[in-house]
């Protein structure tokens, strides 16, 4: 069972790092691996914002889409993930952003998974592996971009 784990300070605002992460349309330009994301449904309700998106991943050859459901949470600063379909046997993320002493934030980012194929899992596993260490380095290089 892959899993990753961070906790990465930041000099932004955790309301800054918040909105970067929760606009997932925008991932395919920055994000790697990701060619795609289209948000199926959004709804709102009680200050909370629930999006049914796929996301579609590739590396080299290899593409796969899958689907989850995004809790945005603006009010406790956190997001989580959870799979609905596509090639995993589960999927489970989950973003946390809070305030540091420093006037920045800390971002902590977590993520496990298994694939439903060992197949693929020997084939995407050690790429998506490099590719989640990746992706705190690319949204602070966004937020460098947008917020400085």
């Amino acid at each position: 069972m892959p899993h990753f784990e961070t906790h990465r300070p930041v000099p932004h605002s955790p309301d800054q790092m918040f909105d970067l992460v929760a606009d997932v349309e925008r991932y395919p330009e920055f994000l790697p691996l990701c060619e795609a994301l289209v948000v199926r449904s959004r709804k709102e309700r009680d200050g909370k914002i629930l999006l049914i998106a796929d996301m579609t991943v590739g590396y080299k050859a290899i593409r796969e889409t899958f689907t989850t459901q995004v809790l945005l949470n603006k009010a406790e600063r956190a997001i989580d993930v959870k799979y609905i379909d596509g090639p995993f046997k589960y999927l489970d993320n989950r973003w946390r952003f809070t305030s540091s002493e420093n006037g920045g934030s800390v971002i902590d980012f977590f993520i496990d998974y298994e694939f439903k194929s060992r197949i693929l899992g020997a084939l995407m596993g050690s790429m998506f592996d490099r590719a989640f260490r990746m992706f705190t380095d690319a949204f602070e290089t966004r937020a460098s971009k947008i917020y400085a």
